[in-house]
């Protein structure tokens, strides 16, 4: 049964890789008409611009066959292939996204890129993966277009010499040598003739299997710096990890500790909160995989936050139940959390109703969206609205640093618009640290005094702040603004009823030796 699926993985690849010279052989096959003078000028403004050769070498690589244009490289892969360019002796960690084309620029473009500069800037490239059978497909891609891209055979001359990616090595022409391995996969003696590999690449090296295993994690990684690494002459030549942050406990994650590695972190949304390959994704594509991707997944690929689902909050801790009647409960908070104006777009907004009922607290609506202010002041008016239908009187509450002018204007427009003003209470207690406060209140859903209106299970506003719940830990990079919300509404909701005037009675008791308390 293993050697039929073998034999089937073997026979798929050997159709995609002839799929694929098919499309490059006709993909490429336009030469433009031009002197020998400026086919000279041409090559040597390539040499100089990769996003200009990116664009004119693999066209079936950049051009959407929707549109018929072509996506330009982002900002972070010319600066990517300039720095690798520069640096013959580069050690760096490319921590870059899902989808952002990082075995292709790494293990196609940019070593076509350095092959064709006036000087030889690369003699033997080995492709690592997560298998050995992974490396060769990657390393198919490049024998592709050496042997079958006609423009880049037009202007460097024939390339393709000996050897097969399905064997796991081929040399070009002018003796540049390529190299497929597996990881842990012995590297020993990798070599072309005097020349030991100069270009190293770990692609994807991590996966969810060997992350949840800290000595696996280890292992490999004393392999990547010590028999991988060991195959440079000397430590002299490029070597890279790329792949993105799938876990804290990973080979990548290592790699980008050690201080010398130069480290390039790219998340789909930049510092600014716009997308980083905004010539590929628009804003609103980006969202749309956010939702169907949920928090955690989204946080992991595409923001290279590794999140450990419960580390503070368990999942089996989420108690959904039918809400008692409104008459039952003695309090409600509506506690808000706006982050500030001024801050990125894809921070969130969350506002968080809450109500007691006995001793128990019940998590009855939410709103927890990446939003302006605004939507999330309308939303608070139309709650407003709401609880006055259900005969509910709510206090509401904000974090009084947050209640400032620039955020409160827009609570004041819309307040002018409906003919009233939300009655807001500044939160001005001085705050701990914002992760003791949030941890001291998760054993309240541990021990069951927390249920969830069950009548909000498929509310997507109820469902995100679920999930920056499970997703809390210190020292996180994600978003914790529902749970900080929840943390204030339930500080709020137990303020009034401890006993902060309760005097201990000390009654003292004798016996035959001695007082005691």
């Amino acid at each position: 049964m293993a050697a039929n699926s073998k034999k089937a993985d073997i026979l798929r690849a050997r159709e995609r890789w002839a799929a694929l010279v098919e499309t490059i052989r006709s993909t490429t096959s336009f030469i433009p008409s031009e002197t020998e003078a400026q086919r000279l000028a041409r090559i040597k403004r390539l040499r100089g611009d990769y996003a200009a050769f990116v664009e004119y070498y693999f066209p079936h690589w950049t051009v959407n066959p929707e549109t018929g244009k072509a996506t330009p490289c982002a900002r972070f892969h010319i600066d990517a292939a300039d720095n690798i360019k520069n640096n013959r002796n580069l050690k760096a960690g490319f921590v870059w996204h899902r989808g952002a084309a990082k075995s292709t620029n790494m293990d196609v473009f940019i070593p076509m890129w350095l092959m064709c500069q006036e000087r030889r800037e690369i003699n033997v490239m080995v492709i690592v993966s997560k298998n050995e059978d992974n490396a060769k497909t990657l390393l198919g891609d490049i024998q592709a277009e050496l042997q079958y891209n006609q423009r880049y055979i037009h202007d460097f001359g024939e390339q393709y010499n000996a050897g097969s990616w399905e064997e796991g090595e081929f040399v070009t022409r002018s003796e540049v040598a390529f190299f497929a391995r597996g990881r842990g996969q012995s590297p020993r003696g990798l070599r072309y003739r005097s020349h030991r590999p100069d270009y190293v690449v770990a692609d994807d090296l991590d996966d969810d299997e060997l992350c949840e295993n800290p000595a696996r994690v280890s292992k490999l990684f004393d392999w990547l710096r010590s028999a991988l690494f060991g195959t440079l002459d000397g430590g002299r030549g490029r070597f890279f990890m790329v792949g993105n942050l799938i876990s804290r406990n990973s080979v990548l994650a290592k790699w980008c500790e050690i201080k010398s590695v130069h480290v390039t972190r790219v998340n789909v949304y930049d510092n600014r909160g716009n997308v980083s390959w905004a010539a590929k994704w628009t804003l609103a594509e980006v969202r749309a995989i956010e939702d169907v991707a949920g928090y955690r997944a989204f946080q992991k690929e595409y923001m290279n936050n590794p999140i450990t689902e419960g580390a503070v909050f368990k999942n089996d801790w989420i108690r959904w139940g039918k809400r008692p009647a409104w008459s039952k409960f003695s309090e409600f908070i509506l506690y808000i959390d706006p982050s500030f104006k001024s801050s990125n777009k894809n921070d969130f907004k969350a506002a968080k109703l809450w109500g007691k009922a006995g001793t128990g607290l019940w998590h009855l609506r939410a709103f927890v969206r990446q939003c302006s202010v605004a939507e999330m002041v309308r939303w608070c008016y139309d709650l407003y609205e709401w609880t006055r239908e259900q005969g509910i009187a709510v206090r509401w509450h904000m974090e009084a640093n947050m209640m400032q002018d620039t955020i409160l204007d827009d609570f004041r427009r819309e307040g002018e618009l409906r003919g009233y003003q939300l009655p807001i209470t500044g939160d001005k207690r001085k705050k701990p640290d914002k992760f003791l406060r949030i941890e001291a209140i998760s054993p309240l859903w541990e021990r069951g005094f927390v249920t969830y209106d069950e009548t909000q299970r498929d509310d997507p506003d109820m469902l995100a702040g679920i999930d920056q719940t499970l997703a809390f830990e210190k020292g996180m990079r994600g978003h914790d603004d529902a749970p900080d919300a929840d943390e204030g509404a339930i500080w709020m909701l137990q303020r009034d009823t401890r006993r902060k005037n309760f005097n201990p009675t000390l009654i003292m008791r004798t016996n035959i030796n001695k007082m005691s308390w």
